[in-house]
């Protein structure tokens, strides 16, 4: 308790968490379900270590004067058995066995599964045979294997357990296998693999830091398995009768059940605790070493600051949209507030489209979710105002901002193949949207929308986003098409309810060159029909020429220039966004240079037109 009183001080002193440089035990100790169980397990491995102390008989010492004696007699706390052994003594010993047998076990297990689970998921030519080889394990019987072997073991329970090592490596085989097959597909993997790293280091360092969480709270649950099945054999009188074991001791116990109930109680609760006490302390250990998991939380509106209060100021009657010195900040390790968008004021007009433009980190994005109302629970809105058609957002509930959600205000976010769940169809996807925005024709404008109803309505949207074969792709999972078609199905489910707003998150950053100027053209086609305002948030230039009206430049969480597209780019006023324009090359460059987009020749050419005609 001195040390952590010490971390505590310092930690008050720099104003500094410094969890992260305090090692394994001290976060462990910070968790009540480590503590108690890691307690539990120290005193059993204390008890077994000092069992020829704390007992005053040996585990086969028998005292025929003292047969079935009761708990709290002279010299046997917990008395006797039918055959007149110290029942303490035989309890502590059968610990040391348990233990024994768990280390032996397990230990085989964990060196040969994860051994062959990393060559197995690894190296794909080995796929076939090391899943061929566990798999054979896996059918072997395997307490009556170990019964069979009993001649060669000749009851000597370290080498059963040895042998039931190999009998559970499998699970652990199945487990590092199945985790490295994913990382190994990892971009850093492929990074390491063209660094000339060699296939040791990145199985062992790379891989095996990635999938030890599985590892541990398996190898918890095999000491647990080892323990018992120990146990078991003892039970069923298989081995040494000399060695004390707490199965042993159960079947004494429950033949002499009526004589002595608390023969038969003793070891059936100390093998309980001590195998429930091995599996959560495994989960809390795993826990630990994986870092702080995040823990379930309600779903709520964005938070606010406290005391805060919308500003309201003079509404916009034309403003669709209106935005008014919007804050957004994050909490520091210090605990104070930083903001990342600082005092955001925008207006967006029915039917247009504002290009939201600045370089990584500049707070678009940041802005965008505080429209939508889906900031990360870490975030909190320090001012400002957010009011659709008059009506303000900030401050409003859960289920008022979700009923806004998909039928006033949309959202196509940046990475199409990351927003579509691989486990469900693309149709199971729009109808899903479709029913909880209630789209369609009047009379499935509700919450209940039909199935039948959402999936006509989902093979027009997908055709009329231009997916050459509605039903084939209605019937796909997300890793059976295109990118280029993947965001076109998230722009389908995004017009689904006929949004007033559409919120675009770099629509086009993800896509092939060839893709991007189609995407675009389809939101501009899908604004003129269903008379949508647009907001695209970007960091390209070529987009906003080609689809904006107007453009609002952001700085580190600021708007540092806004205005009309053309009148921004004949004359840009501040040094950020001629820095900007600047960077785009001029259209000679560009047409020497074919893989360069064609949304960047747009933008050449818009740009050398206005700066021709204001010369």
């Amino acid at each position: 308790m001195a040390i952590e009183s010490l971390l505590d001080e310092v930690e008050s002193v720099t104003e500094e968490p410094i969890e992260v440089r305090r090692g394994v035990f001290y976060r462990l100790i910070r968790d009540p379900q480590a503590v108690i169980t890691g307690t539990i397990l120290v005193l059993f491995v204390l008890g077994g270590l000092l069992a020829n102390v704390i007992a005053q008989h040996g585990p086969n010492f028998v005292d025929f004067w003292n047969v079935n004696s009761p708990v709290g007699t002279p010299g046997f706390p917990l008395g006797t058995d039918g055959q007149g052994r110290d029942v303490l003594a035989r309890l502590l010993h059968s610990i040391n066995t348990a233990l024994v047998s768990a280390l032996i076990a397990a230990s085989i297990a964990l060196v040969v599964g994860i051994t062959f689970g990393l060559i197995g998921g690894y190296f794909r030519r080995l796929h076939g045979v090391t899943d061929w080889l566990f798999s054979i394990i896996m059918t072997f019987p395997g307490i009556l294997l170990l019964i069979v072997l009993m001649p060669i073991t000749r009851g000597d329970f370290r080498w059963t357990m040895f042998v039931f090592g190999f009998l559970m490596s499998p699970a652990v085989f199945r487990i590092v296998r199945n985790q490295t097959i994913g990382v190994a597909r990892e971009l850093y993997v492929d990074a390491a693999k063209v660094s000339g790293v060699t296939h040791t280091r990145i199985l062992f360092k790379h891989i095996l830091s990635v999938v030890r969480g599985p590892v541990i709270i398996a190898t918890a649950f095999l000491t647990g398995t080892a323990i018992n099945t120990q146990a078991g054999l003892a039970f069923l009188g298989v081995g040494s009768l000399e060695i004390p074991s707490f199965g042993a001791m159960i079947s004494d116990g429950f033949q002499n059940l009526r004589a002595m109930p608390t023969q038969y109680l003793w070891p059936t609760l100390t093998l309980g605790v001590f195998s429930a006490s091995i599996v959560l302390f495994g989960n809390a250990l795993r826990d630990t070493i994986e870092g702080a998991r995040p823990k379930p939380q309600k779903i709520t509106a964005t938070a606010m600051v406290d005391g805060f209060s919308a500003e309201a100021g003079p509404a916009d009657e034309k403003a669709l949209l209106q935005v008014r010195d919007l804050g957004i900040a994050y909490k520091s390790p210090a605990g104070v507030l930083n903001e990342v968008v600082k005092g955001v004021s925008l207006n967006l007009a029915p039917g247009e489209t504002l290009g939201l433009i600045g370089e990584s980190g500049s707070g678009k994005t940041q802005t965008a979710f505080g429209v939508l109302g889906v900031l990360p629970n870490e975030a909190k809105v320090t001012r400002g105002s957010v009011r659709i058609d008059g009506n303000e957002l900030l401050g409003a509930d859960e289920p008022t901002m979700r009923a806004l959600r998909g039928s006033t205000i949309a959202y196509v976010p940046q990475e199409p193949m990351s927003n579509l769940d691989p486990v469900y169809k693309i149709g199971h996807h729009l109808v899903e949207r479709i029913r909880a925005a209630g789209a369609g024709p009047k009379e499935l404008t509700n919450p209940k929308v039909s199935k039948a109803a959402a999936k006509h309505l989902a093979l027009e949207l997908l055709e009329r986003v231009g997916i050459p074969d509605p039903g084939r792709t209605f019937n796909s999972y997300p890793h059976e098409i295109s990118g280029g078609m993947a965001q076109r199905v998230l722009i389908a489910g995004a017009v689904a309810g006929k949004p007033k707003i559409l919120i675009a998150d770099e629509p086009t950053t993800a896509l092939d060159v060839t893709v991007q100027a189609e995407i675009l053209d389809l939101i501009r086609d899908l604004q003129a029909e269903m008379n949508m305002a647009v907001i695209m948030v970007t960091h390209n230039f070529g987009v906003v020429a080609d689809i904006c009206d107007r453009i609002a430049v952001m700085q580190r969480g600021e708007i540092v220039e806004e205005g009309i597209i053309r009148e921004v780019f004949a004359n840009p006023q501040h040094e950020y966004t001629k820095m900007l324009l600047d960077s785009i090359l001029d259209e000679d460059t560009i047409r020497q240079d074919p893989p360069r987009s064609v949304i960047k020749v747009k933008a050449a050419q818009v740009i050398a037109a206005l700066k021709e005609a204001s010369a």
